[in-house]
């Protein structure tokens, strides 16, 4: 919802699950495969002994990678690929990782605490999530799952304020007035940017 906002204000585009969409059609991998591994680590150790086939000149199609690492390695080309394009918001998939050494790439770490996302989840749900219990569940195999993502595609740790230009708390400043904090910090790290406003 933050990332939504924030490039709705921006008026720049907004890549959440839509970027599977467009990784799966400039890859050519199956739209339904890409939702089967979005944001999900493999017990696979063979990407470890490859480390990184950007190093070495490869692409996702150079040599028989398993199918997950496929899907990450098309979803990476994807964000550089519209990074390049102009200004964006992506959330997740290790977009800060793809865009390591872009001078112009901002990442944020947004937080908050469990009863703040308790709230905005039953508020914002169907009856499934209206048990406290089941939405504790739910929201802490969501964190462990994105931290186990970033952790093993990514060289950094997952949470960890140094992996981050800035951390804030939504649950301190809420959804608004989190939005407004990220527009603050970037008409201070931009500004000769006159479209940030």
């Amino acid at each position: 919802l933050i990332g939504e906002k924030l490039a709705e204000s921006l008026g720049i585009p907004f890549y959440d699950s839509e970027l599977i969409k467009v990784a799966a059609k400039e890859s050519g991998i199956c739209e339904e495969i890409f939702e089967s591994f979005d944001e999900k680590p493999t017990t696979s150790f063979l990407y470890s002994l490859v480390m990184d086939p950007y190093s070495l000149g490869y692409n996702s199609n150079s040599f028989d990678l398993p199918l997950n690492h496929k899907v990450f390695l098309a979803a990476f080309d994807t964000i550089k690929e519209l990074a390049s394009k102009g200004p964006c918001v992506f959330v997740g998939r290790c977009a800060d990782y793809a865009l390591a050494g872009d001078p112009d790439c901002v990442s944020v770490f947004i937080h908050a605490d469990m009863d703040f996302r308790l709230k905005r989840i039953k508020a914002d749900s169907d009856k499934e999530f209206k048990d406290d219990n089941k939405v504790i569940d739910f929201i802490n195999k969501t964190d462990k799952k994105r931290a186990n993502y970033y952790n093993y595609y990514s060289s950094k740790k997952w949470g960890d304020a140094r992996s981050y230009d800035f951390c804030l708390d939504s649950s301190i400043l809420g959804i608004d007035k989190t939005v407004d904090m990220i527009i603050e910090y970037l008409k201070i790290r931009y500004p000769e940017d006159k479209n940030i406003k």
